[in-house]
């Protein structure tokens, strides 16, 4: 099916931008025409970079089409995108990094697979070849460990290049990290909450200018980020195996002991009530995030289906 542009303002493109000054002018003489063209707005967030991006962005602030939004310091990546989704009007959202490795004309796809399927997110998967060996293997443990947590059926959750209908978006915002892990854990949050998440391939460009900020410290920040939305979601995903492996390493360890009528082992009686301990603590902990779901569902709008 061919992909058409769209007619009325349904889309706004964000793209956060951190020291960005060698990609901007390639990226904004591509994305600024083809919005235009296509009647969708743009808003830039300028996150307290110092290289001079925000004065390249500032020369094209024109509202209420192209607007640039600035933070007087760095929050974050997800800070970044938290507040240029904030800004959105349209139905639809869909943010792309600003190292003009994404292909604006990919976006039309995303927006018609949404508006076909009726999609709440729709995930521009680049593929297992992005980033490189590296990159890809710390993708493939981030995923790894996220499905030991939470269930997932798509294959690129990082990719910064996602299509969000906007109430969903902003309703989750405030369960989001500033941090890189913000593609990584809003995504799980739509797929926790069974909204109808897609994937579409999408082309990624080598990045020309400039250098990653994303290391090894960032993997560990999506980790820990990842494992925090378990709990938030599900906490007995984590504490029922703990306490199922407590229990079980108990009654092992002290029942030959017991049999021998040696009597009960301190050590086996330990690692039971270790076990029973957990069990505890996540039921608490998931009647906890129960309650939080609710009022989270009762104060926010949910999309219109």
């Amino acid at each position: 099916m061919m992909n058409t542009p769209s007619s009325d303002s349904t889309l706004t493109v964000v793209i956060p931008v951190y020291n960005e000054a060698e990609a901007l002018p390639a990226l904004l003489e591509e994305v600024l025409p083809y919005c235009r063209a296509r009647n969708w707005q743009v808003i830039f967030v300028n996150d307290g970079s110092r290289d001079g991006s925000a004065e390249l962005l500032q020369a094209h602030h024109a509202p209420p089409q192209v607007r640039v939004l600035h933070h007087k310091v760095n929050r974050g990546y997800g800070g970044a995108l938290k507040s240029g989704l904030m800004e959105v009007k349209t139905p639809y959202a869909v943010t792309i990094d600003a190292d003009a490795q994404h292909n604006i004309a990919d976006l039309d796809a995303l927006l018609s697979l949404a508006l076909e399927r009726n999609a709440d997110l729709v995930i521009g998967a680049r593929g297992h070849r992005a980033g490189g060996f590296w990159r890809g293997m710390g993708k493939w443990l981030i995923r790894r460990f996220a499905a030991l947590l939470l269930p997932i059926h798509v294959s690129d959750l990082n990719s910064g290049c996602k299509l969000y209908a906007t109430p969903l978006a902003q309703k989750y915002l405030p369960l989001c990290p500033d941090t890189m892990a913000f593609s990584d854990v809003i995504t799980l949050i739509f797929i926790q909450k069974r909204h109808l998440v897609l994937e579409h391939p999408i082309h990624v460009r080598e990045r020309r200018t400039g250098r990653s900020t994303i290391t090894a410290f960032t993997a560990f920040q999506t980790l820990m980020e990842i494992l925090h939305i378990a709990m938030l979601f599900n906490p007995l995903r984590i504490f029922l195996p703990l306490a199922a492996a407590c229990i079980t390493f108990g009654v092992v360890w002290g029942l030959p002991i017991l049999l021998r009528g040696r009597g009960v082992s301190v050590g086996s009686m330990l690692a039971i009530v270790t076990g029973l301990l957990f069990f505890a603590i996540g039921l608490i902990a998931e009647q906890l995030a129960a309650t939080r779901m609710a009022l989270l569902d009762l104060h926010s709008p949910e999309r219109k289906e």
